[in-house]
């Protein structure tokens, strides 16, 4: 039998570091691919996000709240990336001067 630990991690650490990588990514392709190639690359990043989180929540190593907290930053990632994108459309509707 193990002993539990004394100062376990923060749970939800794994999440916040998926919903990071999720504004990071959206941003850079936001910026870095032109209007036409944003929408598919977005959903290829959030494919990789949702694994990562399966990856992250698995390499934390605590049973307890598993499906809360991949659902958490699955979730979340898809808001913010959502988000993002919302806002990179808009800004495409701005005419350049």
């Amino acid at each position: 039998m193990t002993e539990p630990a004394l100062a376990p991690r923060n749970a939800y650490l794994g999440v916040y570091v998926v919903w990071g990588i999720a504004v990071v990514a959206s941003i850079v392709l936001g910026i870095v691919l032109d209007e036409d190639a944003r929408v598919p690359w977005m959903l290829v990043a959030f494919g990789i996000v949702v694994l990562l989180s399966f990856a992250v929540q698995l390499w934390f190593g605590r049973v307890e709240g598993f499906i809360v907290r991949v659902s958490a930053s699955v979730i979340g990632a898809l808001l913010i990336m959502g988000l993002i994108s919302v806002g990179f459309g808009l800004a495409a509707l701005v005419p350049v001067a």
